[in-house]
């Protein structure tokens, strides 16, 4: 007599077709993630062959936790939750305008630059004098926020917000994920520039460990979702707060530009609010493109935006395409001329 086969167990997540306010109100340890074979360990494997080609001997652990970042001392990579699900990648992207490391390059980049801080950690290099002297104090508090030089050329050019000029092992780990890109030719991209004296110094230093074992072998995952009972709601809320900088009020007068005030037949042409709203994850979107700014900055502004145009029943007088460059242009000059009031967050 022939026994039923058991049914492979789905590996659907029970949450997957949850409305956002209820995936929102689970925990992240009841989310059950495992990497697995997925997108990101694919990536992981990519980072390896590119840290082989690099002749290092180093391959980071990998784990999943809340946000990207390498512990340090812990010569690992934390890798952000909604990367291991399609249904939590949208999740993101609808409260925080954007997935970080959403795309295949976006996602390498990131991974190149937190295995800059993984095999810091991991050979300790950052004790070296020749360090110091090449990228500053290690040790140095992490700022809150900083406001880049944005012509500055003694800095590579990696991740967006000039994010090496936030903290010395921010440059660090800047400079040598650019040395680490496949077919990346540093050395004729920063031709002339002063930084070319820290990619030459990380050439070196990298040729001094090629094939040498770290010194450090922790394998601690810190932070992981198994252990973190807060809510993505939770999660959400704080993270918002982070990005939620004072950026400049709204002037009506600037408003009145974009939007002419309604008149008692204007009810039939669309609203400025309606618009806005309908418009704004393409608008934060192109504006955080244009600006390095974080798109949540972009989005607590035109939240601004379509509060004010409501009260002043403003309304829509030209062709949908034509506002929207208008807006966008809005958005982007509000900001950057009011860059002493926005300062770049630090992600720590």
């Amino acid at each position: 007599m022939l026994r039923a086969m058991p049914r492979p167990r789905s590996r659907r997540p029970y949450w997957a077709n949850y409305k956002d306010t209820d995936l929102l109100d689970l925990r992240f340890c009841d989310l059950d993630l495992r990497v697995g074979r997925g997108l990101v360990a694919q990536r992981m494997e990519r980072l390896y062959e590119e840290l082989h080609l690099g002749k290092l001997r180093f391959r980071p652990h990998y784990w999943l936790s809340e946000e990207w970042f390498s512990p340090d001392g812990v010569p690992g990579i934390a890798i952000p939750f909604y990367l291991a699900h399609p249904r939590l990648a949208r999740l993101e992207a609808k409260q925080m305008f954007e997935v970080e490391g959403g795309t295949d390059e976006w996602c390498m980049q990131l991974l190149r630059h937190e295995a800059g801080h993984a095999i810091d950690s991991g050979y300790k290099l950052h004790r070296r004098h020749t360090w110091r002297r090449t990228f500053g104090r290690y040790g140095r508090p992490y700022p809150d926020s900083y406001v880049p030089n944005t012509r500055s050329k003694n800095y590579v050019l990696h991740l967006d917000r000039w994010y090496a000029q936030s903290h010395p092992a921010e440059d660090f780990a800047e400079t040598f994920a650019v040395w680490l890109r496949p077919g990346s030719q540093w050395w004729k991209h920063y031709a002339g520039w002063p930084v070319l004296r820290k990619l030459e110094y990380m050439d070196g230093l990298m040729h001094s460990i090629a094939g040498r074992r770290p010194v450090v072998h922790s394998r601690r995952h810190v932070e992981p979702l198994k252990h973190n009972r807060r809510t993505l709601r939770e999660h959400y809320e704080q993270k918002r707060r982070h990005y939620s900088i004072n950026v400049p009020e709204v002037y009506d007068s600037e408003l009145r530009r974009l939007f002419p005030e309604g008149t008692p037949g204007a009810g039939r042409k669309p609203s400025a609010a309606v618009f806005l709203r309908c418009n704004q994850a393409e608008l934060c979107e192109l504006c955080s493109r244009g600006t390095g700014e974080h798109p949540y900055v972009f989005a607590h502004l035109v939240q601004e935006m379509i509060q004010r145009c409501r009260a002043m029943r403003l309304y829509l007088t030209r062709t949908v395409e034509d506002t929207r460059v208008d807006v966008a242009i809005f958005l982007t000059t509000h900001i950057l001329t009011n860059m002493h009031k926005v300062r770049h967050r630090v992600a720590v």
